[in-house]
């Protein structure tokens, strides 16, 4: 009679159980909730009064989901407290809070079961379970040598500029920023970097934080123990991002060389340093050296693209990702070329991953578009900078035309769920909103229609 109790005290308890999906979704809006809570705080801001609860919000989603949309300037608006818990929730939005949770774990000695294991893998995009908390170690240890390495290179260039304490801050604040994609600055003004639009250094150390923390710490991994036999994971993602970032350049000095409020008034050498810039930062960054608001519109359907492709699977990043916007494209280079299956680097991909990709992609796209039109039609706003805002907040870029500050209380609620959603990922919030379908046993018949 005992057993049949205690069988029986169990199971309305298992009712409530959250699969992976919904703890990864519930665990990033308890960091939000948290750290908007924080922000609310006197001590946040620096006229020291309480931060209005929807601005706080607007923060600690934009910061945990590595975006850096902005609706007060958070160099002037937010004190030095406030500004630590904008990184901290930076910080644990770049690693996912599942790695950090694993790491304090690791610390205090205790044993990471099954489950954590389970979650681990689906937070990171891993195929199996096996290595998943060696692969957690490893993401911290490359992510604190990178920050840590970006802090003294950056801290070298402003030092002299603004001396010790507040040099070396503002390095390890825009090192942590960048390479977790997130596009927070401290410049002031809403200016981001434009005030370095022709320094060499600063550009080129910030863009490589953004390129490695988007690349993804799968290749990084890769790279650092596999480099002489790189898997194909690896080989697509660095082809692609070399291959957007080279197009995005030359697309940008093509259609900006003249205009004067962008490219138009540097040297020559500069305007490819600010194109190389402005290529790199779509890739869901949110740094930009020159005023985005000034873009001609050509030039923002370019970043909209860019944005809307984002990162790499596994990485600091958002978007739908390269590989699935170069899955799809294998599958048309195949159709063209005759060829049966789709190939990359002489490997055919498995059908799953191109349903995945083409799904995600369509989903993406109808989901981008579908909130642009929401976002234009509620704050009356052109299509072209609503869809840039919106494939922004997607993407976690963080780019914006300017907008963002004078978005309705309805347009600000738009675009954080917007930024969670890219965040976290469609087919997440897809699967913590419905149950997996279990695999079928059997197939209907095949039968042909008639396409194109």
């Amino acid at each position: 009679m005992a057993r049949t109790v205690a069988l029986g005290d169990r199971a309305p308890l298992a009712r409530f159980e959250l699969n992976p999906a919904q703890t990864i979704i519930v665990g990033f809006a308890a960091i939000i909730l948290v750290g908007a809570s924080l922000l609310t705080l006197p001590i946040a801001s620096a006229a020291g009064q309480s931060t209005p609860f929807l601005t706080a919000l607007f923060t600690a989603t934009s910061a945990v989901c590595v975006t850096g949309l902005v609706v007060v300037d958070t160099a002037t608006h937010y004190s030095l407290f406030g500004q630590l818990i904008i990184l901290a929730l930076i910080q644990l939005g770049g690693l996912g809070y599942m790695t950090a949770a694993t790491l304090m774990a690791l610390i205090v000695g205790r044993r990471v079961g099954l489950r954590e294991r389970i979650m681990l893998q689906e937070a990171n995009n891993l195929y199996t379970m096996g290595g998943v908390v060696r692969f957690t170690r490893n993401v911290v240890l490359i992510t604190a040598g990178i920050e840590a390495l970006g802090a003294v290179l950056l801290s070298l260039r402003f030092i002299p500029q603004m001396g010790v304490g507040r040099g070396v801050y503002f390095a390890v604040f825009h090192s942590i920023s960048a390479f977790n994609n997130a596009g927070f600055d401290l410049m002031g003004g809403f200016r981001s970097l434009t005030a370095y639009a022709q320094d060499l250094p600063v550009n080129l150390i910030v863009a490589a934080l953004i390129i490695v923390g988007g690349l993804g710490f799968i290749v990084l991994t890769d790279i650092g123990f596999h480099r002489r036999r790189l898997s194909l994971h690896s080989r697509i993602v660095l082809t692609t991002s070399g291959a957007l970032i080279a197009l995005g350049v030359a697309l940008i000095v093509l259609l900006e060389y003249s205009n004067p409020g962008t490219l138009e008034p540097l040297a020559p050498l500069q305007r490819l340093l600010a194109a190389f810039f402005q290529s790199v930062t779509p890739r869901t960054a949110g740094f930009n050296t020159v005023d985005v608001g000034q873009l001609r519109e050509p030039t923002l359907m370019l970043l909209i693209a860019l944005m809307f492709i984002g990162a790499s699977p596994g990485g600091t990043g958002g978007g739908i990702k390269t590989t699935t916007f170069v899955a799809p494209m294998a599958v048309i280079i195949s159709m063209l070329r005759g060829r049966p299956d789709p190939e990359l680097f002489r490997r055919r991909l498995p059908p799953v991953v191109i349903y995945k990709a083409v799904t995600i992609a369509l989903v993406a796209l109808a989901f981008v578009v579908t909130m642009g039109t929401a976002l234009s039609f509620i704050d009356r706003i052109d299509f072209v900078p609503a869809l840039f805002e919106v494939t922004s907040a997607f993407g976690t870029v963080g780019l914006s035309t300017g907008i963002t500050p004078q978005l309705s209380a309805a347009g600000r609620v738009l675009i954080m769920l917007t930024i969670f959603t890219g965040r976290v990922g469609l087919l997440t919030v897809a699967f913590a909103l419905t149950r997996r379908q279990q695999a079928m046993n059997y197939r209907f018949p095949e039968e042909r229609i008639l396409v194109g």
